[in-house]
């Protein structure tokens, strides 16, 4: 099942091309908005699922292109992101040491939205393409073979990043959490549909072109192993997000005007906008790029406030 919020927040099940409004489906479900709407749902899906199908199938579609969709998930207790959690194609030689961040929930955007690039002095803003575990119910001190029952579903995740913030050192909470940096979506698709998820193919496009290619099984730590880890540290709760990271070979500098698309295997393809009132500019080289033509760092800043002489 594809789940997803449209218009005003109406809690909408994707049927083909069409969305159906499920609302008067889940009215009952105490809430005070549809941050813990959805929150709820999931927490209770098993009694909700069968009326919910019903719905979808017998209920009057409204066509998905004609609609405003929404964050699925519009305000997570938690998002925890994994950290260098990739082989890079093999040119690492063992798994980083296991690792993560929180990111603010105010970071969260959808389908259709604008990723905002504040006035800072980041040396490159890029954009992480992953997917993210949403969390199926109350999970602490999970052991690794048991993870997998408490995944609720899988969607497309957006880590954004503002790099080299000052001071050197200290900037991981900057760079991470800003406002719009997370975007995510179109929908949650429930892990029933997903039969392996370490094995789904992550293509992301920035104006059209390829930049991010690469597949979950390169995965460093796996799923279960994240969760596990993630859980002995701190309790996630129904509708958190959990996401895996990304082969960052493919990374390159998002800035004012893009359009940048992510697409998972089974998925679906979320697309978002990138606005920059400084219009400050990169070149488009992704690190792969950089590192075929010998060149050290990330691509730099040519125009704009904080841009400096190149050497």
């Amino acid at each position: 099942m594809k789940l997803l919020y449209f218009n005003d927040f109406r809690l909408g099940v994707l049927n083909g091309d069409s969305v159906v409004d499920v609302m008067d489906v889940v009215r009952d479900i105490p809430h005070t908005g549809p941050h813990n709407l959805i929150n709820g749902l999931i927490e209770r899906f098993a009694d909700y699922r069968g009326r919910l199908e019903q719905a979808a199938a017998q209920g009057k579609g409204v066509r998905v292109s004609d609609v405003r969709i929404r964050p699925p998930l519009p305000k997570p207790h938690n998002i925890d992101c994994m950290a260098v959690n990739y082989m890079e194609d093999g040119t690492r030689s063992e798994p980083a040491p296991i690792n993560a961040f929180h990111k603010s929930p105010s970071a969260v955007i959808g389908h259709g939205d604008t990723m905002v690039l504040p006035d800072v002095p980041a040396t490159i803003f890029e954009g992480e393409a992953e997917v993210a575990l949403v969390i199926g119910k109350r999970a602490s001190n999970v052991r690794a073979a048991d993870a997998m029952s408490y995944i609720f579903g899988y969607m497309n995740f957006i880590d954004g990043s503002a790099r080299g913030l000052p001071p050197s050192g200290n900037s991981f909470y900057q760079m991470k959490s800003r406002e719009t940096f997370a975007p995510i979506g179109p929908y949650i698709v429930t892990a029933d549909e997903v039969r392996d998820p370490q094995n789904l193919q992550i293509k992301l496009w920035v104006n059209g072109e390829l930049k991010q290619n690469f597949n979950t099984s390169d995965m460093a730590h796996k799923i279960p192993r994240c969760i596990e880890w993630i859980s002995s540290i701190h309790t996630i709760e129904p509708g958190d997000i959990l996401a895996t990271g990304t082969n960052h070979r493919g990374l390159s500098a998002f800035q004012d005007g893009d359009t940048v698309e992510i697409e998972t295997e089974k998925l679906g393809r979320l697309k978002f906008n990138v606005k920059d009132e400084l219009k400050r500019t990169w070149g488009r080289d992704t690190r792969l790029d950089r590192q075929k033509k010998k060149l050290e760092g990330q691509t730099p800043q040519l125009t704009g406030k904080y841009s400096k002489p190149q050497s």
